[in-house]
């Protein structure tokens, strides 16, 4: 199947799992009141897409310098994808200790929380399978525009949602990163072995 903007747009917003993070958000920003907060989370989601970006345009040629077939990143992205997914289907049950004491720049919100490895590995993938970079950086700025949005408005969503739903949702959407790391091993294994049998 063809990658569309859609179709490369959806899986970026998942894997940047906004809705997942909410908890994490609020229980590290709790100290600091409602408009540093909203100040706070656009800063770090505006750095993390930034990241994300970098990582679209000269992630391919950082592969390339170091000989990195495309079969490979997707076999390796799939994998890392999975195991992520699994983390989202069944999150620890795991609290932060203390608030932060100081406004956080870039760690840990910005990156990993947001800008994982997960998310630069799946930028940097469909970046090399579709040579389009443009498209890619359009595709994370489309998935990037509602996870701000879910963030920035998280202390409403858990209050509507609540805990259990969070969880839910969060699930939902690690079956969704599963079926496309899936989808992405299964992909970059059929092209190894297709790979090896032309160089017979």
């Amino acid at each position: 199947m063809e990658a569309t903007l859609t179709t490369i747009a959806v899986p970026i917003f998942f894997v940047l799992n906004a809705t997942g993070q909410i908890p994490l958000f609020l229980a590290l920003l709790a100290r600091f009141d409602q408009k540093r907060q909203l100040r706070i989370i656009t800063r770090e989601l505006v750095i993390a897409l930034v990241l994300l970006l970098l990582f679209t345009f000269f992630g391919d040629w950082i592969l390339r310098m170091l000989g990195i077939s495309k079969p490979i990143i997707s076999v390796a992205g799939g994998i890392l994808l999975f195991l992520i997914s699994l983390g989202m289907i069944f999150p620890k049950e795991e609290k932060p200790k203390e608030h932060l004491t100081q406004e956080p720049m870039i760690i840990p919100l910005a990156i990993p929380v947001i800008t994982g490895p997960g998310a630069i590995s799946t930028v940097m993938t469909y970046s090399h399978e579709t040579g389009d970079p443009f498209l890619v950086a359009s595709a994370a700025f489309l998935a990037w525009i509602p996870s701000l949005i879910i963030l920035l408005l998280g202390s409403y969503i858990k209050n509507i949602l609540g805990e259990r739903g969070l969880v839910a949702v969060e699930r939902l959407g690690g079956m969704l990163v599963c079926l496309i790391g899936s989808n992405m091993f299964t992909s970059g294994i059929l092209n190894l072995v297709s790979d090896y049998f032309k160089l017979q």
